[in-house]
């Protein structure tokens, strides 16, 4: 750190010495070298002497909460005694300083001022103007620069703003003019949200004209100074206090700040009318692919957790998929989900569930970085895409709630760990006795899931001796299919032929039968055609076997069973958990929106 200070130091030298010379604009560098967030924001917007308040606040209070104390203090005049409007004005553009790092522009230019203005019942109430650096971008940010207007307000005295319904109708009119003459928002929010928001803001969003567009209703309104389109204050309402009204929710329902409650009826009526497929499709243009629809079986498969190189808004995508997809997901590609509802860039993690791919010769294969280039020259289509890895941080982020993943090796490991703390009071050195492994072993699989799974024997051992369900690399995506269809795959097994090796089944062979082609690819269980057979080898063989257990005469019990789970775990003793469960819907994203 001391060296890249010293050469920091070194180079802003040469730099005013060279603008000393008065070939630029000015004869110093404009930007200013800042230790931390407190001179920064006292060096963008002020007041003297803040700096050293939020160092001190910020090691008791976070973020959120040390915006509102520093507008607190500054409306008190702990800095200074100041005029109401240039005290309002002053504490709102340090908040948002704060709350956006100092790293935007939006606290000096994206403010333009901050005033006192009058309703119609002659009450006074608080006014920001909001100029075109308020981007999309950070929209929770800039939303609760409302939230600190109000804030302010209220130390203030003032009343809440109470717009008329032309002001309002005004508000609509230039929201939808400006996606038509100058460019959509980030969310494409309904008229009767936009009114309900506006109807109960206490603060006015307002601001200059940022488009030479002009509204052709509702003109020359007296709280409203300009007949062109403000584009700053319709992002910050619309993509701002409506489009991430669950965010902002949070954070007032944090802080504790009343008033604000109506966003949780808004946040409500969003989701009821929230129809999920038109969302994600919205702005989808040409040459920037869709990958997989949301909750389509065969797409991406959520799955929580980070790997090294992930983490908030960067998810992880198995390598071999992006090869699959020709490359239009690279390392960066920035995808648009569904769910938590935020884009991020993708990044190549090998440990997650691998694609599985259909073969122009029909054999189904599981593909790997060892495969993929093979498989890629003789792909007919993509039977699943893998898992998507998120973490939980950005569902946290992005206040949605928890969806269900399916089954993986991590999870199979904690049940391992639970079942031998219920059922041998923790002991591995019991577990191993009774499952007949090493307790290095044992040890191993608890310890490292990713990296050492368990061979076909041991997991069906486990899932019988401690009621652990069978393993995810042993379990297919039963969960799509009926009864009727894990019937039939049933019925082909049993007049298939099958190959063993003392007691373990080395393959599996039977007629091509169409039906039973399609259950085995929808299961996407490894197979392959040849000479009118279909043929399953190796552990996928005898994995198949165990679950559906053809050579046990069970129709009777089983017949009324109408749950595929239920009835696989029916006919072989073994418990299964749903391999699929959550499918994402993804889409290249628009970085350069």
């Amino acid at each position: 750190y001391r060296q890249l200070k010293e050469e920091l130091a070194r180079l802003y030298e040469v730099a005013k010495k060279a603008r000393s010379r008065g070939f630029d604009p000015k004869p110093h560098p404009e930007p200013l070298v800042v230790e931390d967030l407190a001179q920064r924001v006292e060096g963008m917007v002020g007041p003297k002497g803040v700096a050293e308040s939020i160092r001190e606040l910020s090691k008791k209070l976070p973020r959120e909460e040390l915006a509102f104390k520093i507008a607190e203090e500054i409306i008190y005049g702990k800095f200074g005694r100041l005029g109401e409007e240039e005290a309002a004005e002053q504490a709102v553009r340090a908040a948002l300083a704060i709350l956006t790092e100092g790293i935007t522009a939006a606290p000096i230019e994206g403010i333009s001022r901050v005033a006192i203005k009058k309703n119609p019942d002659g009450s006074r109430y608080l006014a920001i103007y909001f100029a075109g650096p308020i981007r999309s971008a950070g929209g929770t940010e800039q939303a609760l620069t409302l939230v600190v207007g109000d804030f302010v307000r209220k130390l203030l005295g003032l009343d809440r703003y109470k717009p008329t319904e032309e002001e309002i109708d005004r508000f609509i009119e230039e929201l939808r003019l400006h996606e038509r003459e100058v460019g959509r928002f980030q969310y494409h929010i309904s008229d009767q949200h936009i009114r309900y928001a506006l109807e109960r803001l206490p603060v006015e969003a307002t601001g200059v004209g940022t488009s030479q567009v002009e509204v052709s209703s509702f003109r020359n309104l007296q709280r409203v100074e300009t007949n062109r389109l403000r584009g700053g204050a319709l992002r910050v309402v619309n993509d701002g206090i409506v489009g991430r009204a669950a965010k902002v929710l949070s954070v007032v329902e944090k802080l504790g700040l009343e008033g604000w409650s109506w966003l949780s009826e808004l946040k409500k009526a969003r989701e009821e009318g929230k129809n999920e497929a038109p969302d994600f499709m919205e702005e989808v243009i040409a040459g920037r692919p869709i990958f997989s629809n949301p909750s389509t079986p065969g797409g991406f498969r959520l799955r929580y957790g980070r790997a090294r190189n992930t983490g908030l808004a960067a998810i992880g995508v198995h390598p071999a998929a992006m090869h699959l997809l020709r490359g239009f997901i690279a390392v960066g590609t920035q995808l648009k989900m569904d769910v938590p509802g935020k884009g991020g860039i993708a990044l190549p993690v090998d440990y997650i569930e691998p694609p599985v791919a259909l073969l122009r010769d029909g054999s189904v294969v599981r593909v790997s970085m060892e495969n993929v280039a093979r498989v890629k020259k003789r792909l007919s289509r993509v039977l699943f895409l893998g898992d998507l890895l998120i973490s939980y941080g950005d569902f946290l982020y992005n206040n949605r709630a928890l969806i269900p993943q399916g089954y993986t090796e991590e999870w199979w490991a904690e049940e391992l760990r639970e079942a031998i703390q219920k059922k041998l009071e923790g002991s591995l050195e019991k577990a191993a006795r009774l499952l007949g492994i090493s307790e290095k072993r044992l040890k191993e699989l608890l310890d490292e899931p990713l990296t050492r799974k368990p061979s076909l024997e041991e997991a069906v051992r486990i899932c019988k001796k401690l009621g652990v369900p069978l393993h995810p690399s042993y379990t297919y995506f039963w969960e799509v299919l009926s009864s009727e269809q894990v019937r039939q795959l049933r019925d082909w097994l049993k007049i298939a032929e099958a190959k063993t090796f003392g007691d373990i089944i080395t393959e599996l062979s039977g007629p091509v039968d169409g039906k039973v082609k399609e259950i085995l690819e929808r299961l996407c269980v490894p197979h392959r055609v040849g000479d009118g057979k279909i043929r399953i080898v190796g552990d996928d063989a005898q994995a198949l076997f165990f679950c559906l257990n053809p050579n046990v005469d069970s129709e009777k019990e089983t017949s009324t069973i109408d749950d595929p789970l239920r009835l696989i775990q029916a006919l072989s003793g073994l418990r299964v958990r749903p391999k699929g469960v959550s499918y994402l819907g993804a889409r290249m994203g628009r970085p350069e929106k």
